[in-house]
């Protein structure tokens, strides 16, 4: 299985690494981004603050509860800028469809658009 076909998954499990290596999933919305995929959280996540600092990760297919339903697999992690978060709302809103257009406007309202950020997750040795 490879990040692109991990697109086409309800969720995707995130995972990142603590300071002490010690792993914490995190069940996402995830959506295709050339051979990669995006997803999208909170701009003050711990997990952003992980990635930051180590931008090694595995994503597996996932339930809503974050029950993997398959093998992890090996990515890297790239915070987006605001261009990118754009795109990656966008991607994710045309993939859950009205339920992602109402979420990703809802968090808007909410957070405003330096609230939330994309993060693109790419094979390991990609750029």
């Amino acid at each position: 299985m490879s990040l692109g076909d991990l697109a086409h998954a309800k969720y995707v499990l995130l995972t990142t690494f603590r300071k002490d290596g010690s792993a914490v999933p995190t069940p996402l919305w995830a959506a295709p981004d050339g051979d990669g995929l995006v997803v999208w959280t909170v701009t003050d996540s711990y997990k952003v603050k992980r990635i930051r600092r180590n931008p090694e990760v595995t994503v597996a297919a996932c339930d809503a509860r974050g029950n993997p339903k398959g093998a992890a697999i090996a990515g890297r992690a790239t915070i987006l800028d605001a261009a990118g978060t754009e795109r990656a709302r966008s991607a994710i809103s045309r993939k859950y469809g009205i339920v992602g257009w109402l979420a990703m406007k809802g968090s808007l309202l909410r957070r405003g658009k330096s609230g939330t950020i994309g993060i693109v997750v790419s094979a390991p040795d990609a750029p």
